[in-house]
């Protein structure tokens, strides 16, 4: 099945919830992955490029989270919330502020979830990508040559890519092992932790 929401807008979230439920009697684990990005250089940031980003990447996982724990809490049999972050919420880049803002909010998120959910047997982790060649990367690689920040399609990703120590950047389905095992049994003991998939593009 599927569902279109904003994942802004509680009661749309709430409802995709509430379908889910419908359709497979139970919700075990909720995956907060929607998120976006319009790169603008440091002092050209705008309250809305700041609010749009912010309000699906940040406001978006509090919701996702929220709702997704009040139907684990229901159903009284603890479940698991997987966040999606991204090495930008382990340093702040130029051209991306509000971005790499809206991904440390997701860390942050998921270590006040975690600690708070704990007594109702939800676990809360999260995963952080690096450089992914998806729709979303060339979107944001056009971005980056309308701000001067780039001169040719696909530049910035191949100097991004020469900083990862396993030569190149990551496909989805470098991703997907991660995320399976988070949503896993064998990831019942994990919990408030960010990991890191990025090739080794960051070393914390």
């Amino acid at each position: 099945m599927s569902c279109g929401v904003d994942v802004t807008n509680r009661d749309a979230v709430r409802a995709m919830i509430e379908a889910v439920v419908g359709e497979f009697g139970r919700l075990d684990v909720k995956f907060n992955n929607a998120g976006v990005n319009k790169p603008m250089n440091f002092l050209d940031v705008t309250e809305d490029n700041w609010n749009f980003i912010m309000g699906v990447n940040g406001l978006g996982v509090l919701i996702g989270m929220q709702e997704a724990a009040n139907q684990m809490i229901t159903q009284g049999h603890g479940g698991k919330i997987i966040n999606t972050a991204s090495i930008a919420s382990r340093q702040g880049f130029d051209n991306v502020a509000p971005y790499c803002a809206s991904k440390w909010a997701v860390v942050s998120l998921t270590q006040s979830g975690a600690r708070d959910l704990a007594k109702h047997g939800i676990t809360v982790t999260g995963f952080a990508p690096g450089v992914v060649h998806t729709e979303m990367w060339d979107s944001v690689d056009r971005d980056l040559m309308e701000i001067g920040a780039s001169e040719e399609p696909g530049q910035a990703m191949e100097e991004f890519a020469s900083d990862i120590l396993r030569g190149r950047v990551a496909k989805p389905e470098d991703i997907t092992g991660t995320t399976t095992f988070l949503a896993s049994p064998e990831s019942d003991y994990m919990t408030g932790q960010i990991v890191m998939i990025d090739g080794g593009m960051t070393l914390v």
